[in-house]
């Protein structure tokens, strides 16, 4: 009786740990863009953002237009096949710009996490779409801060085959704070 009592015990524990943990499984319908912003010095995950676009497009490529900071400069992402932005923030020289598109992101905790434990990668890597400044990143303490959203899940499933965009929004230049900075990743659908 205690061996078949344990089974059961140790089937439902089995159960609830394949169903309902991940609900990962929904695909992206139609073409959306996920935007995620993660702290520069902690790798803090800070929110993020679903764009939608009516139209639909076999790729994604970014553009950047990029305004040098003198003292005031500015980087603009567009989403290249659709001649639409995706990101636009200002630059300051001596003091500190501002991400005005897009201009709000929900929360960090608004975005669900799995529930389990393992850790995935985008099969096609990463590609920095802007960096104006020379020097090797590695992106791994980035995705991990992300990797276990259920939306990040969801946009891997339904494009595993894309390559996860990012770059390194620097508003604050020349005596510039890192405290100021962030990454800023995009996923497509």
């Amino acid at each position: 009786m205690k061996f078949r009592h344990l089974t059961l015990v140790i089937s439902a524990i089995v159960l609830l740990g394949f169903t309902g943990c991940d609900n990962s499984t929904e695909p992206i319908l139609g073409n959306k863009v996920l935007f995620l912003k993660v702290d520069f010095e902690t790798n803090t995950f800070e929110g993020g953002k679903e764009l939608t676009f009516a139209k639909e497009t076999e790729t994604f490529t970014i553009t950047n237009i990029y305004v040098p900071p003198g003292d005031f400069g500015s980087v603009k992402l567009m989403y290249s096949e659709l001649n639409d932005t995706l990101f636009y923030g200002t630059i300051w020289w001596m003091g500190k710009g501002e991400m005005t598109y897009p201009k709000e992101l929900l929360p960090a905790d608004k975005f669900q996490v799995v529930l389990t434990e393992d850790y995935v990668t985008p099969k096609a890597g990463f590609q920095n779409v802007f960096k104006p400044y020379e020097g090797t990143y590695d992106y791994t303490p980035v995705w991990s801060s992300v990797q276990n959203l259920v939306k990040v899940r969801q946009y891997l499933r339904s494009n595993p085959n894309a390559t996860v965009k990012l770059f390194l929004y620097q508003p604050s230049v020349g005596v510039g704070d890192p405290a100021d900075w962030d990454w800023i990743l995009f996923l497509k659908s």
